[in-house]
Formats: structure tokens, C-alpha cells, sequence
């Protein structure tokens, strides 16, 4: 039932910025993206965010897709993945890829992305956000756009950090990221009103590390 209200409520599409993918989005001419919020609460739905490319998500797979041995052969989770297009780029670069998603449809349109491009993602049980991450590396796109579940989730993603995984994390300047991250790239990403206050975004990438070790404290000149 979630692939067949996913395939009449949009189109196949490509992202701006990833054109190597075909994906299931929402349009100008698809019933979701004109829906209300009445509409969505009549039929107990979640807001469709799995229906729209979002700019961190296009920037990681962007990334991914010109830097293939970054990610090559490593454990890969796309966390809060979406429509799952970060996951698909890891995918297609040859990693071993997971994606993470509560929401019912967004996991249903995840499973169908994946189809219609030929590639193998699995899909995380539960909500990942309670356990402890087992992967070489997690992509986290446009995470930092509330405040509560921003703190969530970066004390989730530096306490994967602590146990050696790496994090990259895409943000196209939402409110909620912490400050003090230097990015290691940055991508501008064509957008749309309707979705943004502006028709593109820059979005800027990531790596969160381990703080360094305190110094250890100098001991006093002998005299």
C-alpha cells in the first residue's frame, strides 16, 4: 500500500544537482506537494519530507559521487536519509550502505529509489538514535533544523565519533548547527520557493572529529 500511494503521489524525477539518479518526488503537478497539512492529518501522514531532494542530501551524494574511494568498501549509514539519495551515491561508489528512516513512507520510497536505480540499500530497524552506530562512516543532510532533536542528534553522532566512526554532515545553514565546524566542502544547490526562502543554497560539509587531547600540564622551570 506505502509503494502504491508513493508511486500515484509523485513522479519520477531527478535532483539538480545528482541527475545520475532517478528518484520518486513530489512536483508542481503532483497531488503531495499541493496537499495541506489538514489533508496529511485526515490520512494520519507524517509531512512528506522523503518526497523532496533536500540540499544535504544532494550535497553529500554529489560529494560521494565525485570522490567514490572515499566511501568505497565502507559501512555506510545515510541517517534521517529521505528519499535516500546520499545512501544511493554511497551505493553506486561501492559501499555497504544502510539508511535510516522512521517514517513508514520514507522507508517505502527508500526500498523504491533503490529499485528504480539498480542499487542495494538496507534499511535500519528502529530508530538508530538508540543504540550505539556500527559503521565506518554516517551521513547526516539537513539534521539541524530544530532545536531539541539538533541536540539529539549530534550528541548521538559525537559519541559515534568517540568510538571511531567517521561523520560527515551536510548543512545548507540551518539554525541548530553547532558552531565552530569548518567544512571540507561546500556545494551550491539549486532549489525551489516553495520549499526555500531562496532559489539556491549553499551547503556546506562536515567531518565531525574528536577534540584533541588536553595538554598536559607543564611542570614549573627548575631553579
Amino acid at each position: 500500500m506505502s509503494e502504491a500511494f508513493i508511486r500515484a503521489h509523485t513522479a519520477p524525477s531527478r535532483a539538480p544537482l545528482v541527475p545520475e539518479f532517478t528518484l520518486h518526488l513530489a512536483s508542481e503537478i503532483t497531488p503531495i506537494w499541493q496537499a495541506t497539512e489538514a489533508w496529511l492529518a485526515a490520512r494520519d501522514l507524517a509531512p512528506p519530507y522523503w518526497a523532496f531532494a533536500w540540499p544535504g542530501g544532494q550535497a553529500l551524494a554529489r560529494h560521494i559521487l565525485d570522490h567514490p574511494a572515499a566511501v568505497a568498501g565502507r559501512r555506510v549509514l545515510d541517517f534521517a536519509a529521505g528519499c535516500g539519495l546520499a545512501a544511493l551515491a554511497a551505493a553506486r561508489a561501492g559501499a555497504v550502505v544502510t539508511a535510516a528512516e522512521i517514517d513508514p513512507l520514507a522507508r517505502a520510497a527508500i526500498v523504491l529509489n533503490a529499485r528504480a536505480n539498480g542499487l542495494a540499500v538496507g534499511l535500519a530497524e528502529g530508530d538508530v538514535l538508540e543504540a550505539a552506530a556500527a559503521f565506518d562512516l554516517i551521513l547526516a543532510g539537513d539534521v539541524c533544523y530544530e532545536a531539541a532533536m539538533s541536540r539529539r542528534v549530534l550528541a548521538w553522532l559525537e559519541a559515534g565519533v568517540d568510538r571511531g566512526t567517521e561523520v560527515w554532515l551536510a548543512d545548507p545553514g540551518r539554525a541548530y548547527l553547532t558552531a565552530g565546524l569548518a567544512p571540507f566542502a561546500r556545494y551550491r544547490v539549486p532549489t525551489s520557493r516553495e520549499l526555500e526562502d531562496r532559489e539556491e543554497r549553499e551547503t556546506l560539509l562536515f567531518r565531525l572529529t574528536r577534540p584533541p587531547p588536553p595538554e598536559p600540564p607543564r611542570s614549573p622551570p627548575e631553579r
